[in-house]
């Protein structure tokens, strides 16, 4: 199954949060909150969005930080994405 957003709409995959002390032990990011950090899955054509033009900035493979409370989660195929319009994405990091 493959995931076409419409509009807009940019699919992400939150990249894992695991922190590292300085003496190197790996600690569980199961106590902290979901890292903000996504790969860009795939993007929308863009096109007419509520009355004005819009241009899709991002591309697929690139790293974003996204709005911490934004986007529709969804799991297909034992994987999570998370679905947001590009507003919601606040920086292509590089």
């Amino acid at each position: 199954m493959k995931l076409v957003p419409l509009g807009d709409r940019v699919v992400l995959k939150q990249l894992v949060a695991e922190e590292t002390t300085k003496s190197g032990i790996v600690l569980p990011g199961q106590n902290k909150e979901k890292p903000q950090q996504a790969e860009v899955i795939a993007v929308g054509p863009g096109g007419m969005v509520d009355g004005k033009e819009v241009a899709m900035q991002v591309k697929k493979g690139e790293h974003v930080i996204f709005s911490k409370y934004s986007g529709t989660e969804v799991k297909i195929e034992e994987e999570e994405y998370i679905i947001v319009r590009q507003s919601d994405i606040l920086a292509i990091v590089k």
